[in-house]
């Protein structure tokens, strides 16, 4: 069966997928080390749908913490799974200027399953990245004109990486190249009251 019938065979029963040929680039995490197409993977939330409202407990209107994660369907050969959060409709949505990072892990084991609500504890081993706010943590939607998407994006590597200190999410992303054997994607969006 090829790649596309199995996105559109996968889309078609409700999960959240991303499907990506190997050389595709599109957000800046390389292709995967040997031939063939990066798997998809399950990405959910209970807190929003894919699409769908992400409430306001989760943003700086609210609690400002972050929201409940699981995934599933990790590829044989995953030693470590990477988390980036990042709105691509700073400032404004309607002229868009750049992405903007709300959240960077690194190095999550494979046997964790997820992330809980307002997580103060990561699972062992994981390392987290500097945000756009230049610090590590979480920074919840916080839209300053219009409805922003939040895309959460989870990496399976064929690798653990080293220490990073703290990277970037581009510095991630350097370090990440030519390692992802995997992808799940869920969106979310936000929209300030009033804005």
């Amino acid at each position: 069966m090829s790649i596309v019938r199995f996105c559109l065979l996968a889309l078609g029963i409700g999960a959240v997928l991303t499907c990506t040929p190997k050389g595709s680039e599109a957000d800046g995490a390389a292709a995967a080390p040997t031939g063939g197409a990066i798997a998809a993977m399950k990405l959910n939330s209970t807190a929003f749908a894919h699409q769908g409202e992400i409430p306001k407990r989760y943003t700086c209107e609210g609690d400002d913490v972050s929201p409940p994660l699981s995934w599933a369907v990790l590829p044989a050969g995953a030693k470590s799974l990477a988390l980036v959060v990042d709105d691509p409709d700073a400032p404004d949505p309607q002229n868009p200027k750049r992405t903007w990072v709300h959240w960077v892990l690194y190095d999550i084991p494979t046997s964790a399953t997820g992330l809980p609500e307002a997580v103060a504890q990561l699972p062992a081993g994981t390392r987290e990245g500097k945000n756009d706010w230049n610090r590590p943590g979480y920074g919840g939607p916080c839209p300053p004109i219009g409805r922003h998407r939040y895309f959460h994006k989870l990496y399976a590597l064929d690798v653990v990486l080293a220490d990073l200190n703290q990277p970037t999410k581009a510095d991630l992303e350097k370090a990440m190249s030519g390692h992802v054997i995997g992808k799940a994607e869920l969106v979310g969006t936000y929209q300030k009251q009033g804005k």
